[in-house]
């Protein structure tokens, strides 16, 4: 790795790497089959710091960089993505989120559970007819005295099932468009907040993705985040954050994929001699390790920016970007060098390519990554 790592870092890599591969990929196969949620691993991922990797010391997190996160990260999606997605979840968009928008007393009430792992966060901003396009989202919060009454139906919401808070967007002003949605923050069991279907998906099956439904759920205006129509900016905020996330989970299944094809490849023989030797797969492997390499910088490099506190949106875009694509194509060959035994089960590759399909998807489509990328071309180009 060519960008420079502090001895922290490295420590903690090592350290999740360790971890990762010793705890978390034991089990990854099995909860794949079963759809099991990964409970036991947040547990003992929350007495390693990682739950709650970003906030301070005196919220009870383990106040460490975005670069140490995003490491951390891509060593837990190397065993296991559905593990990653959630940690990835809880950590970029939650907590932050509280970090950055919440009152003391919010913050003080709420981040000690969330970074202890005894509670897992979700954020449901996506509903039926509003996924790319958040402000054309329907659920309504209308004011009645100190409560806030939200009804309407949010979808593909990872751990909506599993999450013990969640933040919800809904508009209090629609007259307003983006500047009419606000955040709220709805403790699992809040009267009139219901999880309705899971989603039988094709990858990352041992994270749950759900409808959740508010029907005249009363939420006290304690409980909104930030200031009425701060919504849309807290989102937009988020999933800056989110993105170098999903750049490091791409990282990390790309990774875990390569090493399984070399792997196989040492010892699957051919025509007489390891199918390692034939020059067609070896120009192939060089590919596949130079765009993970790449794509390793481009988070790092969005990862630094964010510890600077510089501007990152556009650097986080461009890492989501080339990372989400560049995992479905190291995935794709991957499986091809297994040849037959890359498409039966047996092999964890057939994972891999799976998990990996959604990155382009969620948290941002590829085409509105470039939507984001674009705009900052030529509005930087204007102002020159």
């Amino acid at each position: 790795m060519s960008y420079c790592l502090t001895d922290e870092q490295i420590m903690i890599r090592d350290m999740v790497r360790e971890f990762s591969r010793k705890i978390v990929a034991v089990t990854a196969m099995k909860r794949d089959e079963t759809k099991e949620f990964p409970s036991d691993n947040f547990e003992k991922m929350s007495e390693l710091g990682l739950m709650g990797m970003m906030i301070p010391a005196e919220y009870g997190g383990a106040g460490t960089d975005t670069i140490s996160y995003v490491l951390a990260l891509s060593e837990i999606a190397y065993s296991c993505a559905s593990t990653a997605v959630v940690m990835s979840v809880h950590n970029s968009i939650v907590c932050e989120s509280i970090y950055r928008y919440g009152t003391e007393e919010q913050k003080k009430r709420i981040l000690p559970s969330l970074v202890s792992g005894k509670s897992i966060g979700a954020f449901a901003l996506t509903e039926p007819q509003a996924g790319s396009d958040p402000v054309s989202q329907k659920t309504s919060a209308v004011k009645d005295g100190d409560y806030y009454v939200l009804n309407g139906t949010k979808r593909f919401i990872t751990t909506g099932k599993n999450a013990g808070l969640t933040i919800a967007t809904a508009n209090t002003d629609p007259s307003k468009k983006h500047k009419g949605i606000s955040a709220f923050l709805v403790a699992r069991g809040t009267p009139g907040f219901i999880v309705g279907k899971t989603e039988d998906k094709m990858g990352l099956r041992a994270s749950d993705t759900t409808d959740l439904i508010f029907d005249n759920c009363r939420i006290h205006k304690k409980d909104l985040l930030g200031n009425e129509g701060d919504g849309f900016k807290i989102a937009m905020t988020a999933l800056d954050c989110g993105r170098i996330g999903i750049a490091a989970q791409s990282v990390g299944v790309a990774q875990a994929a390569l090493d399984a094809a070399v792997k196989y490849a040492t010892e699957r023989e051919q025509f007489g001699q390891l199918i390692s030797k034939f020059q067609g797969l070896r120009w192939m492997a060089a590919e596949m390790a130079t765009e993970i390499e790449a794509a390793r910088q481009l988070m790092l490099s969005a990862a630094a920016m964010k510890d600077r506190g510089e501007k990152f949106t556009l650097q986080a875009s461009m890492a989501k970007l080339f990372a989400s694509e560049m995992v479905n194509r190291i995935t794709g060959k991957a499986l091809q060098m297994h040849g037959g035994y890359g498409f039966i089960k047996e092999y964890p590759v057939e994972r891999f390519y799976r998990d990996a399909r959604v990155f382009t998807i969620y948290e941002g489509t590829s085409e509105i990554q470039k939507v984001v990328i674009s705009n900052h071309i030529f509005n930087d180009k204007r102002k020159t």
